[in-house]
């Protein structure tokens, strides 16, 4: 977390200093000695990462580094936000609880130089001149158990793997089994080396635990302990290399089955794969990786095989095995069990933690109606339950991911946490949340968005983040006053009560300010103004279930809010949103069809996303504005509003979405479609034609715009309630970028789809929505890399063409209350069947129907 923060306050130093440096004039020389401070910080932090996992006094001086620059970044934003807002002392009174003098920034920036000098000055906690980080010896990592007994659910897998080792191949094969941590990727390989079968034919097997941190010296040692009698001294005194090549001479001409497990990276395999001759067509290759490029990395001619999850059926099986050593049971406690089972998410390793728990605290309860209570109990209380285990074997899975992630994406894996349990996070939310908190670092040639997108993150709750739930004597747990301590704030539930309390709630050090409540929550503006009141320094507010009738003047006083997310019961966006310069992402939600953009968003600077549920009408531009090269996304925006000066600022658009009556822009006016073809950036368009308050048939579109007016590097349309005549198809089958299209409610209507020649060339998913189409001529060659059909309420349809069967990277078709289709959709399954067991190559396909007895 510290290496976030030292990152993040450096960028906004920058920042500040060249463009706002006004607002901290007496402290500038003060200022520009912190940003040196924190530079010799973030080198000891980025040199440090690997020890620091093992030194106990590294991980304290970093604790202390991370108090201090949060220390740093909070009277730096609060001077900021004062001299800002020096005209409204009384706000700024209410707000921060201080006198309403100044802020002296310069003693407060002195006060937090002298902390960091002590940190670097202590030499009984830490020599940084004599600090050596060198990277050591690797720790020896515990060997997981590879488990005998209860397998339960990989019957089908194991065969299929079996069947992949049995069959020849003109070289060394290699075959990958690929599965997220605890999914049982080790016992299914365990199950297989020990699989008689396997056992008679080949004669050599060897397993080797590779694991994140290993060296070249011990797998080899390893794999020749197997090969050889006795490990001789001369053997162990070879180099690495030709320790690789002994290896290789062993296995050169054997029949051998290499059990490789847990490889972390692509270049893990390359560091070992020289030790394995390549034209040994005899000799078989398993490994184990979390990671699908290590799959796809060492065999380009063989797709890794994805370990899926147990089903509920196999879940409730396995838990039995663990709690009572047999599939059979006490009947009264099998809705309990089940609901246990359920909750284990398919995930084998929760289920073995979850059932060790069970049989240490509630087999010997004896009374069957007392157990079933307390696995009632577990049940309602299951996430504390599962982490109630002394091998902490869950952390110690989730650890390890933890450990692997760069310093600079630690704190992204962690910011997960704000999310409810189970609850589905949106990618596009959670990207701009970690862009807004200073978590993605710009970097050359790439955007935040990209960089973004390219993280892995996870959840993990140990403590950094406070979830509010009611009591039960109906106070908050942990009490109110303690969300003082904290940065980032969710509330899950009971939203109102929270922010009507008594004292209001306070938090000066908070950063993020979240609502997840599932209900929409009408609002009195005193209570949206009690959040801008005491939480002066957000930078993230999503605050979306809260029904604002109007939104309080102090908001527009949050200048460091970078992700602003809100619902308004009005038709307008206030001018006084132009006072956040900071706001990197706006998202607005309104009960009108229609939004009146009153603020001049284009001109603000910082701007990357906005995004509403209704059609915006933005302001007219001005000549004298700037701004607008920012921003990536609109959506979604008036027909009126595609004028020429507004793609002329927004020039580098990448998402746009168009609501309102789209016939507008086939007209020869200042909003039409030829002004889309200046978005030389643009890949996803949405166009949503709704001509409220006459009906659809009678304010359609009669035809689309010339192929050429459209953004050259569209890759993804959307179309919906145009009622389009099926001819006007040829048009976008001549987009030749197009990888995604979504007809969605009436976007085409007629009977019959005759599909053309030459068209949909790099076209991937097609979703047809409610529609009255009945006969739908194509063939393989019209769609010739479609991967996945949907077809969504389209009654009328017949049949699905059979001969997209015949596309190889047609893998997924799924059908919602298309009945007539449904035979036609079974037709191509079984051909897909039959496909692949003549060509084990072929692609798998999965196919959807529903309701399931269509």
């Amino acid at each position: 977390m510290a290496d976030a923060a030292v990152e993040f306050l450096l960028e906004n130093l920058k920042q500040l200093l060249l463009h706002h440096a006004h607002l901290i004039k007496d402290a500038k020389k003060q200022v520009v000695e912190l940003e040196n401070d924190l530079r010799l910080f973030k080198g000891f932090l980025k040199d440090s990462t690997k020890q620091r996992n093992k030194d106990e006094k590294l991980r304290e001086v970093v604790r202390q580094i991370r108090d201090v620059v949060y220390e740093a970044e909070d009277i730096i934003d609060a001077s900021v936000t004062q001299a800002a807002e020096v005209k409204s002392k009384g706000y700024f009174h209410k707000a921060f609880r201080t006198p309403t003098k100044l802020l002296n920034i310069a003693e407060k920036v002195d006060s937090v130089r002298q902390k960091i000098n002590s940190i670097y000055g202590d030499k009984t906690r830490l020599d940084f001149a004599n600090l050596r980080l060198e990277q050591g010896e690797p720790e020896q990592n515990e060997v997981p158990e590879v488990k005998e007994v209860n397998v339960v659910g990989f019957e089908d897998e194991s065969k299929k793997l079996i069947g992949y080792l049995m069959e020849e191949t003109q070289q060394l094969d290699v075959i990958s089994i690929i599965g997220m941590p605890g999914l049982g990727k080790t016992t299914l390989a365990g199950k297989i080396f020990r699989d008689p079968a396997i056992l008679y034919e080949f004669p050599t097997r060897i397993w080797v635990y590779v694991s994140q941190e290993f060296t070249k010296r011990d797998i080899f040692l390893t794999i020749l302990k197997e090969l050889t009698t006795r490990l001789t001294d001369d053997i162990k005194s070879k180099s690495d290399q030709e320790l690789a090549k002994l290896v290789a001479t062993h296995l050169e001409t054997a029949k051998f089955l290499l059990i490789m497990d847990d490889v972390w990276t692509p270049e893990d395999w390359d560091k070992l794969r020289n030790a394995f001759p390549k034209s040994n067509k005899r000799g078989k290759v398993m490994i184990t990786s979390r990671q699908l490029e290590v799959g796809r990395h060492v065999n380009h001619c063989r797709d890794p095989h994805m370990l899926r999850f147990l089903n509920l059926e196999e879940s409730w099986e396995l838990l039995r095995w663990e709690v009572f050593g047999k599939l059979e049971f006490p009947s009264d406690l099998e809705a309990e069990g089940t609901l246990i089972a359920e909750r284990c998410g398919g995930l084998p390793l929760a289920i073995v933690v979850i059932g060790g728990i069970l049989v240490k605290k509630f087999s010997a309860l004896g009374d069957i109606s007392v157990m079933r209570k307390s696995w009632r109990k577990v049940s309602e209380k299951f996430t504390t339950y599962l982490h109630d285990d002394r091998e902490r074997r869950m952390e110690k899975i989730i650890s390890l991911s933890y450990e692997k992630l760069p310093y600079y994406l630690r704190e992204c894996f962690l910011y997960v946490g704000l999310f409810p349990e189970d609850f589905e996070i949106p990618a596009w939310k959670l990207i701009r949340m970690w862009i807004a908190e200073g978590l993605i670092q710009q970097k050359d040639g790439i955007s935040l968005e990209e960089t973004a997108e390219i993280t892995e993150a996870g959840i993990d709750r140990e403590g950094f983040f406070q979830e509010f739930k009611k009591s039960d004597d109906g106070g908050f747990q942990p009490p109110i006053p303690q969300e003082i301590k904290y940065r980032r704030l969710c509330i899950h539930s009971n939203v109102s009560d929270f922010l009507s309390a008594r004292p209001a709630p306070y938090g000066p050090n908070v950063r993020s300010f979240v609502c997840f409540s599932r209900d929409q929550i009408p609002s009195q503006t005193d209570n949206i103004s009690s959040i801008s009141a005491g939480f002066k320094l957000l930078r993230v507010l999503d605050v979306k279930p809260i029904k604002c009738t109007r939104l309080p003047s102090n908001m527009y006083h949050l200048l460091h809010l970078r992700y602003i997310a809100v619902s308004l019961d009005s038709n307008v966006l206030p001018t006084a949103f132009s006072k956040l310069w900071n706001i990197q992402t706006l998202i607005v939600d309104t009960s009108s069809r229609v939004l009146e953009i009153r603020a001049d968003i284009l001109n603000m600077m910082q701007l990357r996303h906005f995004k509403t549920n209704a059609s915006a009408t933005l302001p007219k531009t001005g000549k004298s504005s700037k701004g607008g090269e920012r921003i990536q996304t609109l959506g979604t925006i008036s027909p009126e509003s595609c004028t020429k000066e507004v793609f002329d600022r927004a020039r580098n658009l990448k998402k746009l979405g168009v609501r309102g009556r789209l016939a507008l822009l086939l007209e020869d006016k200042d909003a039409s479609f030829d002004n889309f073809e200046k978005l030389d950036n643009l890949e996803k368009l949405k166009l949503i034609n709704d001509v409220f308050p006459i009906s659809n048939s009678e304010g359609h579109l009669r035809r689309l715009p010339p192929a050429y007016t459209f953004p050259a590097k569209l890759r993804s349309l959307t179309l919906s309630e145009t009622c389009l005549d099926w001819s006007h198809m040829s048009i976008l089958g001549s987009l030749e970028k197009l990888e995604v299209l979504k007809l969605k409610d009436k976007a085409f209507m007629g009977e019959t789809w005759k599909a053309t020649d030459g068209g949909f060339r790099q076209l991937e998913v097609l979703y047809i929505g409610r529609t009255n189409l009945t006969i739908w001529l194509a063939a393989h060659h019209h769609f010739p890399r479609i991967k996945h059909l949907e077809l969504d309420n389209c009654e009328n349809l017949q049949r699905i063409p059979i001969g997209l069967a015949d596309i190889p990277s047609f893998q997924k078709l799924d059908l919602y209350r298309c009945k007539y289709a449904a035979a036609s959709a079974k037709k191509i399954n079984d051909a897909k069947i039959k496909q692949r067991e003549q060509s084990p190559t072929t692609l798998a396909f999965k196919l959807s129907i529903f309701p399931p007895g269509e």
